[in-house]
């Protein structure tokens, strides 16, 4: 198969729907050889902010020399982002000829086992490529949940659990406690955990780490930090963990709520070195302050600014608008809003009635996405709607004027489209300058 051959085959796979659960996924990575076996690094779950944990630790540990391989969903632009060596997407014919060689195995786990779905498919080939890559080090983010995704075949020997919030509850539960059994069922024995959760949700993280027998480090607790917000130039972070405490962190990404991701990093590292990777405070200060995230509180235009943020769920948009809040400065701001129509959308309107700026509801080319109709006519105040992404950044443009502000926000595929609309393809971060070679 080509690329666009790929892609097509791999959306074909979306009629499966989701199926939460690891036995196709181990069946998949058994008949490959169980490639996953070979890995450390870091497991990563939560409510928000794990993949900016997860771009934080992959930008240090390459700093510290080593070579890491990055598993991130969903996608901003390309699925290549999902599948990452040293910071850099996999090629787009390097992706095509991995899914051709490893089709006749899809093809033959599916007699016994069912079709597998396009993450059970994505993850599997993940794994095979990080193997085949021959990395030293794997950061992977859980697509859904944690006890029953796919990417629980992985035992690297740190989770890092960011926090809980309702989201997803249609498959996770409808509680905070009930979610928090889901991320904790990525704890294993014999590991390191840390947690950003808070209570009620810290009691059940809390008592699963009991149960495995097996230390947690709790933001608020064993972990905490303190944070400068610079304003457009990101954070300045200390962060104190049981081992020691980091001054004057640079964090280059927006928003104050990344401080409490950056400290969860860097607790991460810690117990990474640990384990016995070394990693210097040198590599840890060079990779946070080189992090780039895309498509989280990123500027992707000038005149006026464009900011696009991938949060999808209230908890998320409420960080995204108190950063945005912060950041205009009095300056002119429209919102350019689409959502999933599986989200807790009337709560998600209620935080853009508070966020005191017009709104513009854009279509998202996707099959899950809100009529942005139907949200506009939800949402009861003054508002418009756009055909797409391009349209809808005209129209901001054309009322902030060159001096104000669009925050585009709502979903991962809206930043995505919008990304594209204004040139900003490149969808992975800056590369980051290598210490000594660690092979």
């Amino acid at each position: 198969m080509n690329y666009p051959q790929t892609l097509a085959w791999l959306n074909s796979l979306g009629r499966f729907g989701m199926k939460l659960g690891l036995g196709r996924t181990e069946a998949l990575l058994k008949a490959m050889g169980d490639p996953h076996d070979l890995f450390q690094g870091v497991h990563v779950a939560g409510t928000n902010g794990k993949g900016s944990v997860c771009a934080m630790l992959a930008a240090i540990l390459q700093a510290a020399g080593y070579r890491v391989g990055l598993m991130t969903k969903p996608h901003l632009i390309s699925y290549t982002e999902r599948i990452q060596v040293d910071q850099q997407p996999i090629s787009d014919d390097d992706f095509a000829a991995l899914l051709t060689e490893l089709q006749p195995i899809f093809d033959r786990v599916a007699i016994e086992h069912g079709q597998p779905t396009e993450f059970e498919v994505l993850t599997a080939a993940s794994f095979y490529y990080f193997a085949r890559a021959g990395i030293d080090l794997l950061i992977c983010e859980v697509g859904l949940g944690g006890r029953l995704d796919a990417t629980n075949v992985v035992d690297l020997g740190v989770e890092i659990i960011t926090n809980i919030a309702l989201d997803h509850t249609q498959h996770l539960g409808a509680t905070l406690e009930l979610i928090a059994a889901e991320k904790a069922g990525i704890l294993k024995p014999d590991s390191l955990a840390i947690t950003g959760a808070q209570p009620p949700a810290l009691g059940v993280i809390e008592a699963e780490a009991q149960r495995q027998s097996i230390p947690l480090l709790r933001l608020g607790r064993e972990i905490t930090f303190t944070a400068v917000d610079r304003d457009w130039s990101g954070l300045l972070v200390s962060a104190t963990t049981p081992s020691a405490t980091y001054s004057d962190l640079r964090v280059p990404l927006l928003g104050l709520h990344q401080a409490e991701n950056a400290a969860l990093a860097v607790a991460g590292v810690d117990a990474l070195r640990s384990r016995g990777w070394e990693i210097s405070d040198g590599a840890l200060k060079n990779g946070l302050a080189h992090t780039r995230w895309p498509g989280r509180l990123e500027v992707v235009d000038q005149d006026p600014i464009v900011l696009v943020d991938g949060a999808h769920n209230p908890a998320g948009l409420d960080r995204t608008l108190t950063a945005a809040a912060h950041l205009r400065h009095g300056k002119p701001m429209v919102v350019v809003f689409g959502a999933m129509q599986d989200k807790d959308l009337p709560a998600m309107l209620s935080r853009l009635r508070e966020a005191g700026a017009p709104v513009i509801f854009s279509r998202i080319d996707w099959h899950r996405a809100a009529d942005p109709s139907e949200l506009a006519k939800a949402y009861g105040e003054s508002s418009r709607v756009a055909a797409g992404a391009s349209q809808a950044l005209a129209m901001a443009s054309q009322e902030v004027g060159k001096e104000g502000i669009v925050l585009v926000c709502g979903s991962i595929y809206l930043a995505g489209e919008a990304m594209l609309a204004v040139g900003a393809t490149r969808a992975h971060p800056r590369p980051v300058p290598h210490g000594r070679p660690r092979r």
